[in-house]
This record gives C-alpha cells, sequence and structure tokens, in this order.
C-alpha cells in the first residue's frame, strides 16, 4: 500500500528537494493529516500525498515534459508547456505512477491537481490544495485568515486560493491555467 511507503518516499525527497522545500513538504502532509481529521478523510492518504505532492518541484522543464510525453497519458497544449509552475505536478503526477509504482488514484488525483486545482475536485484534492495553501511554512500575506478558513470550509478556502491564483497571475500578465478557472467557476456557483 502506497501510505506505507513514506519512509521511502521521504529518503527519495531527501535526494531529490532542497532542505526548505523538503520542509514544506512534511509541513504540507502534516496539514493535510490535520484537515483530513477534520473533514472526515483518509489521514493517511492525505499525509502521504502532501508528502509527495512537490516530488518533481525542481526537475529541469525538459525533462518533465520528456516523462509527460513519453507516458502518453496527458496531452498538454503549447500554453500548459510553459507553466512550469503547474508542469511539475503533472511530471509528479506521472513520475509517481511511472517511477515510483505508486498506484493509489486519489493520491496520484490530488498531486496532479494540487497547483490548478479541478472543477468538481474531489475531497483528498481539496485537502492538498488547502494544505499546500496553509502549511505552518507558509508566511504570504491573508495566511492566517486562509488558515481560519480553512477549518472551517474547504471549499471556501479552496476558492479563496483559486481567486489568490488568479488575481496574481492577471496582475503579472501570466497565462491562469484553464484547469483553474474551471475549479473556480465550479466553486463559486456552489460556495
Amino acid at each position: 500500500m502506497d501510505t506505507e511507503r513514506n519512509s521511502e518516499f521521504l529518503e527519495i525527497l531527501k535526494q531529490r528537494l532542497t532542505p526548505a522545500r523538503l520542509y514544506h513538504s512534511i509541513c504540507v502532509a502534516e496539514q493535510a493529516r490535520n484537515l483530513a481529521k477534520i473533514f472526515g478523510a483518509n489521514t493517511e492518504k492525505a499525509y502521504t500525498a502532501g508528502l509527495i505532492h512537490d516530488i518533481m518541484r525542481y526537475e529541469p522543464p525538459e525533462n518533465m515534459l520528456k516523462l509527460i510525453d513519453e507516458d502518453g497519458k496527458y496531452k498538454l497544449t503549447e500554453l500548459e508547456r510553459k507553466i512550469t509552475v503547474t508542469l511539475h505536478a503533472v511530471a509528479g503526477e506521472v513520475y509517481l505512477r511511472k517511477v515510483l509504482g505508486v498506484t493509489d488514484e486519489e493520491i496520484l488525483s490530488a498531486v496532479r491537481y494540487h497547483t490548478t486545482g479541478r472543477e468538481n475536485m474531489s475531497l483528498l484534492e481539496k485537502i492538498i490544495y488547502v494544505a499546500d495553501l496553509t502549511s505552518e511554512d507558509r508566511n504570504y500575506p491573508d495566511v492566517g485568515e486562509v488558515c481560519e478558513m480553512a477549518e472551517q470550509s474547504l471549499e471556501k478556502a479552496t476558492l479563496r486560493g483559486l481567486s489568490f491564483t488568479i488575481e496574481s497571475n492577471a496582475k503579472e500578465n501570466k497565462p491562469i491555467h484553464i484547469d483553474t478557472v474551471k475549479a473556480y467557476n465550479y466553486l463559486a456557483e456552489r460556495t
């Protein structure tokens, strides 16, 4: 079972991540477990997904694209191929599945959508998305507000995170991933 491999995953992460990013991954795993307890999700899956969510964070884009293209599961648009901050999430899912043999589809999907979100996110996907925003190591403006929100409503915290991403990217004239727009619209209609 994938959730029983956390020691193995930790050793791999030590080789692939900077000390700061490793600390972030551990913080996300802890926060994911806390949110899973609050909202009735599987705490072990949440911890594992949080731990490995950034496994490809520092891989060069050309290596990530090669891995994704060879796998063939995802056909990325030219724009998606250029958004490196979201590229690591797709490559992370592929790497976990193809190289490390992770088979838990919920964990794989949570890693895949931890940067963009998506329409009709699963409970675990929302937990990892929000845990990434509210982990102990985060210190952006309004993090306290988002943390409080996260303990009350995953939907509201997810919507707040999506809104922040959309606003930040628009201010900097950066592209906004279509999955983020769809996730925002889906939650905005229901929250």
